[in-house]
């Protein structure tokens, strides 16, 4: 009788398409150490309401709390009006998050219970520094201990020093353990960018750039099942010297002068426009200082007569609060550059998300900008009367016979 040498984990990438990943005992294994390292302890008692279909709740959830011994709390469905409750019910001193979840709490209206709770350590992945900042001065002294890491591959971060929006730290001494790379990645022609002879190029201190890490023996690429295109896809060769292989995260990252590590924007969401590359994870987070917006979500769309992407944000707005264009005028053209503007405003009731909390942006993209095909609200940013204006059908038509500049 045949014995299953790994775990399969589905992986979902930005183009919508599940891959199946194995992951190996070993693994498994170094994940039951999650909760040991954030500083978790026997006697805590963690609270988990992320999917047990996803590896950060299964495998760095349930498995980390075993391997501690600590008692573990499961919560079918996350809920942000239940939250805090349930935190005092059971006793709750650790809980995981993922993607938006802190988010949502820190959206819901400032309760007078709020800081009664026992929670002294929140980790997970995927918290915005403006909402850890939020998250610590409204419900206490929570220690967050933010992390990074792949379903498929062994390559991760932990941010021991809790500074705010960092990954982690890419010490010389992290690196020998384990190793990894910036690389500049041309985002137009989504590849790598190569020098004369073929190799890479690392980046310097505040420069983004695509994070690959060696494969090796002792870190090999166990590959997704099914095709060996598959998998191939996933590997950078003749990176430095002839011969060798990198795994492609997929992730765009950058490293300050101390070394530590802030996550950019998905390899696929990022895209180039007037020349310039634009970040939709920071254009995200400068746009959501807006006291208007619950939730922004930025991509690109593409407009006849113009290279590159056009930038777009889909937005919901906070209950009781109404769209201020002329505001929403004034806050992106005082704190992003020209290029990183988006031109076009969508006002969403309900922004679409996966199970573990993370934005959609396939189905936006694919949508475009058209008033005729979308229903809702739309925008277009106006320099000249200093507005976001309505983009009526007759405003779409001079956009698309190229008669509109944008």
């Amino acid at each position: 009788m045949g014995v299953a040498r790994d775990l399969t984990g589905f992986h979902v990438s930005w183009a919508g398409l599940p891959k199946a990943a194995r992951i190996s005992h070993l693994k498994t294994l170094m994940c039951c150490a999650f909760y040991q390292l954030c500083g978790a302890r026997a006697e805590d008692v963690i609270y988990m309401s992320l999917p047990l279909y996803h590896k950060a709740g299964a495998l760095l959830g349930v498995g980390g709390c075993i391997g501690i011994g600590a008692s573990l709390v499961l919560k079918e469905r996350f809920s942000a009006s239940q939250f805090w409750s349930d935190c005092r019910k059971h006793n709750v001193t650790v809980f995981q998050y993922i993607g938006e979840l802190c988010r949502y709490l820190t959206n819901l209206p400032q309760g007078k219970d709020e800081t009664r709770h026992k929670v002294r350590l929140a980790a997970g992945s995927g918290l915005r520094p403006d909402v850890w900042r939020d998250f610590t001065r409204r419900f206490g002294n929570i220690r967050i201990f933010e992390t990074y890491g792949l379903t498929e591959f062994n390559i991760s971060f932990f941010n021991y020093t809790s500074t705010p929006g960092a990954v982690g730290r890419g010490t010389f001494l992290y690196k020998r353990f384990c190793p990894f790379e910036l690389i500049r990645y041309d985002t137009q022609q989504g590849e790598p960018v190569r020098d004369g002879v073929g190799r890479c190029q690392r980046t310097s201190a505040g420069e983004a750039g695509l994070l690959i890490a060696p494969v090796t023996s002792a870190s090999p690429f166990l590959g997704y099942v099914g095709s060996r295109e598959l998998s191939e896809k996933k590997m950078l060769r003749d990176v430095f010297r002839p011969g060798d292989c990198f795994f492609n995260t997929g992730d765009l990252m950058m490293q300050d002068d101390l070394g530590f590590v802030y996550f950019r924007d998905r390899m696929g969401d990022t895209f180039r426009w007037k020349g310039e590359n634009v970040a939709t994870t920071e254009v995200s987070e400068i746009m959501s200082g807006l006291e208007c917006f619950q939730e922004v979500n930025v991509y690109g769309v593409s407009v006849p007569g113009h290279e590159g992407r056009t930038g777009m944000a889909a937005v919901t707005l906070r209950p009781g609060h109404q769209l201020e264009p002329e505001r929403v005028f004034i806050h992106v053209v005082e704190l992003l550059p020209s290029y990183a503007r988006p031109r076009f405003l969508r006002v969403m009731d309900q922004m679409e998300s996966t199970g573990t909390f993370k934005q959609q942006k396939q189905r936006l993209v694919q949508d475009g900008f058209s008033p005729s095909h979308i229903k809702e609200p739309l925008y277009l940013l106006d320099e000249a009367a200093r507005t976001y204006r309505p983009l009526t059908k007759d405003v779409y038509s001079r956009i698309m016979a190229s008669d509109l500049r944008l």
